[in-house]
């Protein structure tokens, strides 16, 4: 499989063939939703809270004598029925992690990967180096992707090309060893270097 090769300004100088290890393999699309599940899952942070009428200040005294008054009989101002009471079964702090294998985490990041080739989202360019920290110099390369978010892939990372960059919304980095399913899903374009490409390969032979 075959795929763009970019320069810095976004202008194509080539062609590239993928590597068959990582962008061969057949993407099942409910195996992947499971992973992506796994993901969105365990970045659920569970904090929300709220108090029982046990945990509500107040309310020790009964509000009137239990007959006579005509009125319901109420035992406490922080009863759940009553304005500034408790919850009843309201949500308190809880872990909402995910368990999966790593085999299988591997193989849905080859699977992701594999789809988002297909559908032409991904590119490459030989290195990130630039030769100044400046953001216009990555203007015309903006301008040529056109995405909302593109994700840059790269075996080690250019220190001129991370502060140009700091001031796009649409750009973001990783290095090739801490990429996931979920972000290759979720990124509009996925552009790697040819550097990340070998270490990736490299990595997912040494798993098998």
């Amino acid at each position: 499989m075959e795929t763009k090769l970019l320069d810095l300004k976004g202008k194509e100088v080539g062609k590239y063939d993928l590597p068959e290890v990582i962008f061969s393999v057949k993407p099942d699309p409910y195996f992947i939703h499971e992973v992506m599940k796994h993901y969105l899952a365990n970045k659920h942070r569970g904090t929300a809270c709220t108090k029982t009428r046990s945990e509500i200040s107040g309310g020790g005294k009964k509000p009137w004598k239990q007959k006579g008054t005509g009125r319901a009989r109420a035992g406490s101002t922080r009863s759940p029925i009553w304005r500034k009471g408790g919850v009843v079964f309201g949500p308190k702090p809880r872990s909402f992690r995910q368990y999966l294998p790593i085999q299988k985490l591997r193989q849905a990041l080859l699977e992701a990967l594999s789809a988002r080739a297909a559908d032409g989202a991904v590119l490459v360019m030989e290195n990130l180096a630039l030769e100044a920290a400046k953001t216009s110099s990555l203007k015309g390369l903006s301008k040529y992707l056109n995405a909302k978010s593109v994700l840059f892939i790269t075996d080690k990372m250019d220190s001129n090309f991370k502060t140009a960059s700091r001031n796009m919304t649409d750009f973001g980095w990783c290095l090739a060893n801490n990429l996931n399913a979920y972000e290759a899903m979720r990124n509009e374009r996925l552009v790697f270097t040819t550097g990340g490409l070998k270490v990736l390969a490299d990595s997912v032979k040494e798993a098998k």
